[in-house]
């Protein structure tokens, strides 16, 4: 009986003592091994690196849709008065007294240069023929070109008040010849779009606009123009967009939603969960064979929904971490 036992105690304590062992050899064998200053990181089976889920890149045609906010600057009426313009009703009062000087400075340039400098210079010839033939003193002569003169200054005058309109109307997205030309029932909306959106708003596109005031309706706007300011402060440039208002439904002031569909071209994307950013550098995690995983830097662009814009860095078909990529960036990084 003995013997016995001792066979039995010392085989139960050989097959504990090789399971502890097959268990500190398990426990070793699911540490990853980190090389290459951390850009390559190894797991020891294909159940350590089971947790980390991957998917395959591939390009593809990016759309996206910007939208802003825009208000109604101004609404194009006809004169009850048979003018020959139209009246332009503004939201903004300074808007609306620049453009009214403006065409104040514009009758008043077109009066001095068809007809005041014209005379005058009618005028100093023919003193200047009566003053050759003594008909006329040299200060007849002195006046007549001092008229001139003032005329000439009058004129200068008005071209540069008439440029600081000018100028007050295009910094907030108007050209005044637009307005002058524009077609009764014909609103104008302003929307303010960032810098670097800019590049991707081309003049003569449509655009869907919801207004506030009608929120079961849309409207297809044409974007008009972009002015050629960069607000300095906010970094946006103003955009004018021009919609139907035949029906004299729309009003200066209104609230509207504006959105673009902007088409980015064909570029890989990726999710913004796979993208880790230190120190400025942008890097995702590239499974290369069954058990490693490559710290891969990327050139990120822009993003669009909840997806990244990939310029260079990726390659159609690699296959990138989606999930535990922060496991993996602390791997990597040390942190």
């Amino acid at each position: 009986m003995k013997p016995n036992l001792i066979y039995i105690l010392t085989t139960l304590i050989l097959l504990a003592s090789c399971g502890e062992k097959e268990t500190k050899q398990a426990e070793k064998n699911t540490t990853p091994t980190v090389s290459n200053n951390g850009q390559t990181i190894s797991f020891p089976d294909t159940e350590s690196i089971a947790f980390f889920k991957t998917e395959k890149v591939n390009s593809n045609n990016i759309t996206a849709e910007i939208t802003a906010p825009a208000k109604i600057a101004a609404t194009i009426l006809v004169s009850g008065e048979g003018a020959n313009q139209n009246i332009v009703l503004f939201e903004n009062t300074e808007l609306a007294s620049s453009y009214t000087q403006l065409i104040q400075h514009q009758i008043n340039i077109s009066q001095i240069q068809n007809i005041n400098i014209k005379q005058k210079q009618i005028e100093l010839e023919r003193t200047k023929d009566l003053h050759l033939h003594g008909a006329a003193t040299g200060q007849d002569l002195l006046n007549a070109e001092t008229e001139l003169s003032m005329e000439q200054t009058n004129l200068a005058n008005e071209k540069a008040a008439l440029i600081e309109h000018e100028t007050n109307l295009l910094s907030a997205g108007f050209s005044p010849n637009v307005l002058r030309k524009a077609k009764a029932g014909t609103a104008y909306l302003i929307c303010d779009i960032p810098e670097n959106q800019i590049s991707k708003i081309k003049e003569g596109n449509v655009c869907n606009v919801l207004f506030s005031a009608f929120p079961e309706e849309k409207f297809t706007g044409k974007i008009d123009a972009v002015a050629d300011v960069v607000d300095n402060a906010t970094r946006m440039v103003k955009v004018r967009i021009s919609v139907n208002n035949s029906s004299s439904k729309l009003k200066a002031g209104m609230f509207a939603n504006v959105s673009f569909g902007i088409n980015e071209g064909d570029f890989i994307s990726i999710g913004k969960n796979s993208l880790v950013t230190v120190q400025g550098k942008h890097y995702v995690f590239q499974k290369i064979n069954d058990n490693t995983f490559e710290r891969k830097e990327i050139q990120a662009g822009q993003q669009i929904g909840e997806k990244i814009i990939v310029f260079s860095g990726l390659d159609n078909g690699n296959e990138i971490a989606v999930e535990g990529v922060m496991q993996l960036k602390g791997l990597s990084f040390g942190y």
